[in-house]
């Protein structure tokens, strides 16, 4: 827990744990990180209130890229064919100015294409192209992406 204000604190604070953390992120101080030391973030990026980055595989986020509030992002599973139920893991990518909107779930070994967008409530078992905007359960393509469109 820290003030809202506290971003560089909390980078500091994921560095100290073996995060590869970038200049000016900003990580809201519900954001909660599983293993530190297989999460990099790249500059610029922002993760949301009460994001949850379930790092038992590696996570890695590019720059200037949106993870919202309440998404989970998941580099594990359980192997439903084993007994024991054991772990299997996969990276978690998103990629470079991606944006994963509000309450949205990444499976295991999902890679956000550079410039994505994915939509709130989502559900993403598919790895989403570059430049696309997807969303739904599970996510679809629905579109591109306009960059450097006038608004």
């Amino acid at each position: 827990m820290s003030p809202q204000p506290f971003f560089a604190w909390r980078r500091i604070l994921l560095r100290l744990f073996g995060a590869r953390i970038g200049r000016r992120v900003l990580i809201r101080p519900s954001a909660r990180v599983t293993y530190p030391w297989k999460l990099e973030i790249g500059d610029h990026s922002w993760i949301g209130d009460n994001a949850e980055l379930y790092s038992l595989d590696k996570i890695a986020i590019g720059r200037n890229a949106v993870v919202s509030q309440r998404c989970y992002l998941c580099s594990a599973s359980h192997d439903h064919s084993d007994p024991a139920f054991s772990y299997k893991t996969a990276p978690v990518v998103i990629e470079d100015e991606a944006w994963v909107a509000a309450d949205v779930f990444v499976g295991p070994g999902i890679t956000i294409g550079r410039g994505a967008v994915v939509g709130a409530r989502s559900s993403v078992f598919k790895s989403i192209p570059e430049g696309s905007i997807a969303y739904g359960h599970p996510a679809k393509v629905v579109g591109l992406r306009r960059r450097g469109a006038a608004q």
